[in-house]
């Protein structure tokens, strides 16, 4: 079985460089992406090669066995996608091949004349890979998949942002006249970049001349492709109709909690004074992007040094994490993990957006808890390490949504209940947190499975503008970044929401395994026991946990 799985790793590292870059494979940083349709297509022969494999593959152990149920899972899900034309279609402003591209060479080395030339001989590869995916996108079209106006519109405003006076091709340009570099290196760089930066010019005008004259208004994708992306972020089949109106219930039981907390800080004040009082609070301010790096550093420090040995089994390499301030700057933290050595530790990445120089940490601290630990570094980094127990594809590819956001959650919501958020306005941020996420539940399946809106939104059937007051209503965020967000829940069906709907899981989870378990549950044992299994989908994870069949 594990033979089987390395094999299909191997092969999957071949055919996406960038994914082996992601993963901290070496052999290809110097490469991208095939995005023809040959290229969607050569995926699609070794995931049905590999599923023949597993239909004749017998178990020899427990490992063996959610192997096989995880392997299934994701490789058929990904099969019926490309099936549906889900795949070839994909474009929406963060998670398809022109962000994919550009923010790979986030994660590469540049610490010597060699790998900068290995950088160099990738931006040289980005004309070759964006053409292929305009091939691609044109293909899907001819076939009645087109991804709607919005999404088109906002990813040329993204390709004339990166290669804009402030965007990132200029940014690189600079740290490469920063560096301490071979003049023949740095030449090949320049010209590298300019290239490059072409590259993502002409693919702005290729979107509008090729796709925005056959792109839908209509931002929903239909329930029969919804069931689908539902099921893919998540690992797991849910009844979307009561998930919906589960949304809406635990959006009233967060404003509660929340009007609760808020009135600690100041009786009878409105939520907006409250977020006023918190922002002026010399306590949560921090003054330039260095102090929020140096911040966020030492809070994830802190975090794994309370929690470690205490509440989880944290490995040695797995204590440490990096704090980083991202080279774009459109808002947002995210994070990438480990290589297989660890010699790239895992990193939180902080997207700053332009001009933004203050920040208040009464929001954010529930971020770095979500992103750092016990939230995605210990999760994908403490699966990175289990070498001894995982092959490599259980230990660096599978990953599902709904598994690793809902996780990220279930993190968040562990550290207030372990009194790490009893500080008024942290809690506040959490609840802040949870208020946007119970938000994307409602807006996402709503908006693209066709439900009535809520009533505080008139109604009806859903537009844009009713969900960017039932999101304005739940989220006080600057507009520029909920505006992102919201064109996320519609290009992107499906993923926004299995961050809450994955917590609903975990949560279930862990009380279905404390009532078995009765007195003996162990908190600590439940997590490196879940933790062990990797990134499966949700059902997947149920089974192997529970000891179901």
């Amino acid at each position: 079985m594990d033979a089987i799985a390395e094999a299909f790793f191997e092969a999957e590292m071949a055919l996406s460089p960038i994914a082996a870059t992601h993963l901290g494979v070496p052999g290809y940083d110097h490469l991208l992406d095939d995005f023809s349709p040959e290229g969607f297509a050569a995926a699609a022969r070794l995931r049905a090669a590999t599923l023949a494999q597993l239909a004749e593959a017998t178990p020899t152990d427990d490992i063996d066995r959610v192997t096989i149920a995880a392997m299934r899972e994701r490789l058929g899900l990904a099969q019926e996608m490309y099936a549906a034309g889900l795949e070839e279609s994909a474009l929406n402003v963060i998670a398809s091949p022109m962000q994919n591209i550009r923010g790979i060479f986030d994660l590469m080395p540049t610490n010597t004349d060699q790998e900068w030339r290995t950088f160099a001989a990738r931006l040289h590869a980005v004309p070759k890979a964006l053409s292929q995916w305009v091939q691609t996108l044109s293909t899907a079209a001819d076939r009645g998949r087109i991804a709607p106006v919005r999404q088109v519109e906002a990813c040329m405003r993204q390709c004339a942002e990166f290669t804009g006076p402030e965007g990132y091709f200029a940014s690189l340009r600079q740290n490469v006249a920063a560096a301490d570099l071979a003049a023949e290196t740095r030449a090949e760089l320049e010209a590298a970049i300019d290239v490059a930066a072409a590259a993502y010019g002409h693919l702005g005008n290729e979107l509008r001349d090729r796709l925005l004259p056959r792109a839908p208004i209509a931002d929903g994708c239909g329930r029969a492709a919804y069931e689908l992306y539902s099921r893919y972020f998540l690992g797991s089949v849910v009844d979307l109709a009561e998930t919906y109106a589960w949304g809406q219930q635990e959006m009233e039981a967060i404003e509660a909690e929340r009007a609760a907390v808020a009135d600690r800080v100041r009786p009878g004040a409105s939520p907006d004074d409250v977020i006023a009082i918190l922002d002026a609070d010399p306590a949560y301010q921090l003054h330039g992007v260095e102090a929020l790096q140096v911040w966020m550093q030492a809070k994830a420090d802190e975090a794994i040094d309370a929690l470690a040995d205490v509440h989880f089994d944290i490995p040695g390499p797995v204590r440490v994490i990096e704090g980083c301030i991202a080279p774009t700057q459109f808002g947002g933290i995210y994070y990438t993990g480990p290589s297989d050595d660890f010699s790239r530790p895992g990193r939180m990445w902080w997207s700053v957006p332009k001009g933004v120089t203050e920040f208040t940490t009464w929001r954010e601290l529930t971020t770095v808890y979500h992103e750092g630990v016990p939230g995605h570094h210990l999760q994908v980094a403490q699966t990175v390490y289990r070498r001894e127990l995982l092959n490599r594809w259980r230990r660096l590819s599978a990953w599902t949504s709904g598994h690793g956001e809902g996780w990220a959650l279930y993190s968040e919501r562990l550290m207030a209940e372990l009194g790490f958020m009893d500080d008024p306005g942290n809690r506040l941020g959490w609840l802040d947190g949870q208020s946007l996420r119970a938000a994307r539940v409602v807006i996402d399946i709503g908006v693209h499975c066709g439900f009535e809106a809520p009533a505080e939104v008139g109604g009806g059937a859903w537009d844009y503008d009713k969900a960017w007051r039932y999101l304005t209503a739940h989220a006080h965020m600057d507009e520029a970044i909920l505006r992102f967000e919201l064109d996320r829940y519609l290009g992107w069906p499906g993923q926004a929401p299995s961050y809450k709907i994955g917590e609903r899981l975990w949560l279930q989870l862990r009380a279905e395994s404390a009532r078995r378990a009765g007195a003996d549950f162990d908190l600590k044992d439940f997590h490196r026991r879940a933790l062990d299994i990797g990134g499966v989908g949700l059902d997947t994870l149920r089974h192997a946990v529970l000891g179901d069949d």
